[in-house]
């Protein structure tokens, strides 16, 4: 083997170990979820009184990056069937055809398409929300908090559920139940 033919081949592996050095960092910048201590709900209006309501499974994967927060992903999906008003009756109806239909529509997800630095040490992020077959841009202010080994992602998504055909039928009519609707999550994250 010439010198230049070994000088060649040790250039590649050098190469292959550098892009591999730098490649484990990025992995592992993958946030990963703590489920016990993260949130998402909605609150609406029933007759004019607010409701809260909850969604006790979903996934998040962030990959999130404070010094170049344009270069960060997020993408979220709500499993349906978990959403609890504190009532089992209440619970089932929902799922039905008429509301989610979650046998149809077993997930509702968001993605984000852009990620920004925005005013008072906020983030402004726009993506897709999809729920029951429609997607609609979205776009909402996010706060990141740092907390030891763990970061704290809060921010509301005020969204319109007839956009998304929640609530058919005689449930379009916004005077039992209004039109808007507010996500709120606290999604708490460790590397």
């Amino acid at each position: 083997m010439s010198q230049f033919a070994a000088f060649s081949q040790s250039t590649k592996i050098a190469v292959a170990a550098i892009s591999l050095a730098l490649a484990i960092p990025a992995l592992a910048a993958i946030a990963k979820l703590d489920t016990a201590k993260s949130t998402v709900g909605i609150v609406f209006k029933q007759m004019n009184v607010p409701v809260d309501a909850k969604f006790k499974k979903f996934n998040a994967n962030i990959d999130y990056n404070s010094a170049k927060p344009e270069s960060s992903k997020v993408s979220v999906d709500i499993d349906i069937s978990s959403f609890d008003l504190g009532d089992p009756q209440y619970n089932a109806e929902v799922l039905k055809k008429e509301w989610f239909n979650a046998a149809q529509f077993p997930k509702a997800s968001f993605v984000a398409t852009s990620m920004k630095a925005g005013a008072n040490g906020k983030l402004d992020v726009i993506g897709n929300l999809s729920i029951k077959g429609k997607t609609v841009p979205a776009s909402f202010s996010l706060s990141v908090k740092k907390d030891g080994a763990t970061q704290i992602f809060e921010g509301s998504l005020p969204i319109k559920r007839l956009a998304f055909n929640i609530g058919e039928g005689e449930w379009k009519d916004t005077g039992m139940v209004a039109d808007e609707v507010v996500i709120k999550f606290h999604v708490v994250t460790s590397l």
